[in-house]
């Protein structure tokens, strides 16, 4: 039997690192799912620092609710309060909610990795769904030369951007690039590997409250 939490309860446990993910039933959900072949269509990460309620840090098409960092409702990469972040995609978008808790201290240095990155990335438009699977499929072509890897994206889809967050924290022990993750990466029938003895505890279903 899955295990099951409410989303308060999931709210007061997540921590800096914890994995979000979500699946709905919409065609751009499906197409999603199809274009990376994810049983999920969405990923985001917790951030909570000291004193702050939790926050989302995640990449999407809406502009529902105001970025944190920016104090505008913008497209593409968010940083967002996190619980309304999960009440918008359960109740609006129409998606099941899980928890993936992060079994790692995360230092003061991870942090401000963590932060570093939000500044950099925040507000980086999201690709049309095209363009994420091209994104994809060029993530599994592999490199005939080596170079510097692309840090710098014109354009970001979720996954990537969690995959970099936990590459900037060092949590990423594989080197692949970062258009080779999808949401589905992130979930727990797929094979992660993460850096320093890290490791990400199994799925943790979250009921969402009406909004």
């Amino acid at each position: 039997m899955d295990t099951r939490i409410s989303l308060d309860d999931a709210t007061e446990l997540t921590r800096t690192g914890d994995i979000w993910l979500f699946r709905g039933d919409s065609a751009a959900d499906r197409a999603i799912q199809l274009t990376t072949n994810s049983p999920v269509n969405h990923v985001g990460m917790a951030i909570v620092l000291e004193d702050m309620p939790p926050l989302m840090w995640h990449a999407e098409l809406g502009r529902s609710l105001p970025d944190v960092w920016t104090g505008n409702h913008q497209r593409g990469v968010q940083l967002h309060d996190l619980r309304d972040a999960v009440v918008t995609w359960a109740n609006r978008y129409g998606q099941h909610a899980w928890l993936r808790q992060l079994d790692h201290t995360v230092t003061r240095e991870m942090e401000d990795a963590v932060l570093r990155t939000v500044a950099r990335l925040d507000g980086t438009p999201f690709p049309s769904t095209a363009r994420l699977a091209s994104r994809w499929v060029r993530g599994r072509i592999p490199k005939f030369r080596r170079g510097e890897r692309e840090l710098e994206l014109e354009t970001a889809y979720c996954a990537e951007v969690v995959a970099m967050t936990y590459e900037e924290m060092g949590l990423l022990a594989s080197g692949r690039r970062l258009n080779w993750y999808d949401p589905g990466r992130f979930w727990s029938g797929d094979d992660l590997d993460l850096a320093g003895g890290a490791k990400l505890g199994e799925e943790i279903a979250v009921d969402v409250p009406p909004a």
